[in-house]
């Protein structure tokens, strides 16, 4: 899919930049068709630099505004008030805006933008965008078509996989894929603390960890199977790994990562109050 006319992104900051790295990647829009503000010199000096593409200092948002009908909001949650209310005078109904700002609620982006009619879509991202293997949930804001939708799956399907949601659900992702990065690198921190346990040096058990996980991924990515069968294939009677997933069972483990995401999603909903 090839986009038309020009992607503008408010904030360049680095989950911006994984989105111009994926797009350019996969060729969906040309480099000199992106502009970026941000208020920091070198990172507009850097990006122009890295990847061709036009970048402004913030006193130019308006020059985004009126050059672009996709702009992304790549910002900090507790200035997209001010960005937006800067914004008024130049949205209008030929904009679509896409908000990766965490916590902001389509709802409010509207509210602030009373009268200006444009679309928006809603995005969440995760941390791993920035190797283009990022989670994405999408939701369809108000005035938003399914064009508008497609248009928000090509940019962000270049930096991961994405699934569209209804906006009700988006503490249930904050609390899995949002926070879920951190649980990841959690079990890998321990994994590779178990191998110098059992006597491994640092620099294999790093090594064999990084690779189980990603080969483990890899394989229930790839497969048609679920995840028990896959574990079921590991696990021969009365051997290894099944001693291993006793201690897994007696701990609670499943519960554990079970609780750690049900605490992470009733937090969002608190912070989103």
């Amino acid at each position: 899919m090839t986009l038309l006319g020009k992607l503008g992104f408010i904030g360049g900051g680095r989950m911006g930049e994984a989105l111009i790295q994926g797009i350019l990647k996969s060729e969906i829009i040309a480099a000199p068709d992106i502009l970026v503000t941000d208020p920091v010199a070198d990172r507009r000096e850097y990006l122009a630099a890295t990847y061709g593409i036009k970048t402004y200092d913030i006193s130019a948002d308006e020059h985004i505004w009126t050059t672009c009908g996709t702009v992304i909001l790549a910002v900090k949650p507790q200035i997209m008030k001010d960005v937006l209310q800067e914004a008024r005078a130049e949205v209008n109904d030929s904009h679509l805006l896409i908000s990766i700002a965490a916590g902001i609620q389509s709802s409010f982006i509207d509210a602030n933008l009373t009268g200006c009619n444009c679309r928006i879509i809603r995005v969440m991202p995760n941390t791993p965008a920035f190797v283009l293997e990022a989670a994405s949930a999408l939701c369809q804001g108000p005035r938003a078509t399914q064009q508008d939708i497609d248009t928000a799956l090509a940019i962000f399907n270049s930096i991961g996989k994405s699934v569209v949601l209804d906006e009700k659900y988006f503490d249930a992702v904050t609390g899995l894929s949002g926070s879920g990065p951190a649980y990841v690198f959690t079990f890998i921190e321990a994994l590779i603390d178990a191998g110098l346990k059992v006597g491994l040096n640092r620099a294999d058990a790093e090594l064999l960890v990084m690779q189980t996980v990603l080969g483990s991924v890899k394989l229930a990515m790839s497969s048609n199977e679920h995840p028990a069968q896959l574990r079921a294939m590991v696990t021969s009677p009365g051997g290894t790994t099944i001693a291993g997933l006793h201690e897994l069972e007696a701990s609670g483990f499943n519960g554990i990562i079970m609780d750690a995401v049900e605490a992470a999603t009733a937090r969002s909903r608190e912070l989103g109050k």
